[in-house]
């Protein structure tokens, strides 16, 4: 019986949640702080974390961080009544792999979790391979960075992940299912426009003060691929 790990300060929530993953089958524990919450994930390694972020203590942000930084690859699926694009984006940038925002249905918590309980763990990072040099483009895995005409771009870890998995098969088209699967590990959704917003940044960052080039290619409809073309 997988077990599913409530970090949650609401207990009407955090019950009401429990009950609905218990009758899906999931072996169920809650918490209602971070520190709490952090210990469990360190000692029990449960198979899902489902985590609100404002809580007392240390906070769901803190935890996400502290949890990845420490190598723990448990499916974290954030709960949040704060649902602008940048918390959405934040939350899967530092390592969330999903998240809800509330109130949401329990029938979608449930799918929610079962699909991040079969995914399982995060794999390692990124291999610390060679650079990868694309004409004023340097892609960097020993520092996980990128860097345009010798300057650092300042990536985050998954906008570097994007870009790796991109120069990795240079001038192939990926789609967004592919690459979501690839990066965050779960399928699309009508509505999810993750790798969109993700590539909308890479390209911020890159083709912007690129000189001479742009390198994130966009084949409407289906994906996107990195191939330098001349501006």
């Amino acid at each position: 019986m997988a077990k599913v790990l409530i970090v949650e300060d609401d207990e009407v929530i955090a019950q009401g949640m429990a009950r609905h993953l218990a009758a899906a089958g999931f072996d169920t524990v809650t918490v209602g702080g971070g520190e709490a919450g952090l210990a469990r994930l360190r000692f029990e390694r449960a198979d899902a974390l489902v985590l609100d972020l404002m809580l007392p203590g240390i906070d769901g942000w803190r935890l996400i961080e502290t949890a990845r930084s420490e190598g723990i690859g448990t499916p974290i699926v954030v709960v949040s009544a704060r649902g602008t694009e940048h918390d959405r984006v934040h939350a899967l940038e530092i390592g969330a792999d999903d998240y809800l925002v509330k109130p949401f249905s329990m029938k979608e918590l449930v799918a929610r979790v079962q699909a991040a309980v079969r995914r399982g763990t995060r794999p390692p990072e990124v291999e610390r391979g060679e650079p990868i040099v694309i004409e004023e483009l340097r892609i960097d895995p020993r520092a996980v960075q990128a860097y345009v005409d010798g300057e650092s771009v300042d990536l985050t870890p998954t906008e570097f992940r994007l870009l790796y998995s991109l120069a990795l098969e240079r001038g192939r088209v990926a789609t967004r299912d592919e690459l979501l699967q690839k990066i965050w590990g779960r399928r699309a959704t009508h509505r999810d426009r993750t790798v969109d917003v993700f590539v909308r940044r890479l390209r911020e960052k890159i083709d912007g003060p690129a000189p001479r080039h742009t390198f994130i290619q966009t084949r409407y409809g289906i994906g996107y691929k990195l191939e330098p073309q001349a501006k």
